[in-house]
């Protein structure tokens, strides 16, 4: 026995026998789902006034320095990330942005 799909878009043919199609179901059913964290843990330490460094999974994850009463986020390349009027909306949109540009950074949440 085999099955045959076939997609009208591209038009592409796929004929599978049937132990090919057992396989692939097989292999499905054993592989083991993700443990990997949704996000790498990430510090704040307070450095000087005004500056707050980010630790994002062990690497330097960018600041956010207090400038005329408002809060400028920089990333890991020293990119500008935003200015906000508070120190935690500064601070979760790094972490936000962080979460995006590295991840191969993940690593366990304690």
């Amino acid at each position: 026995m085999s099955i045959t799909a076939s997609s009208t878009q591209t038009h592409r043919e796929l004929t599978l026998d049937t132990e090919t199609v057992d396989t692939i179901a097989i292999l499905e059913a054993t592989v083991a789902p993700s443990t990997r964290p949704a996000r790498a843990q990430l510090t704040w330490t307070h450095e000087d006034d005004g500056e707050w460094v980010a630790n994002y999974g062990g690497y330097f994850g960018g600041s956010v320095d207090e400038v005329a009463n408002r809060y400028v986020a920089s990333d890991t390349f020293g990119l500008v990330v935003g200015d906000f009027a508070s120190l935690e909306d500064a601070q979760t949109n790094l972490a936000d942005r962080l979460h995006v540009m590295l991840p191969p950074v993940i690593r366990p949440v304690d």
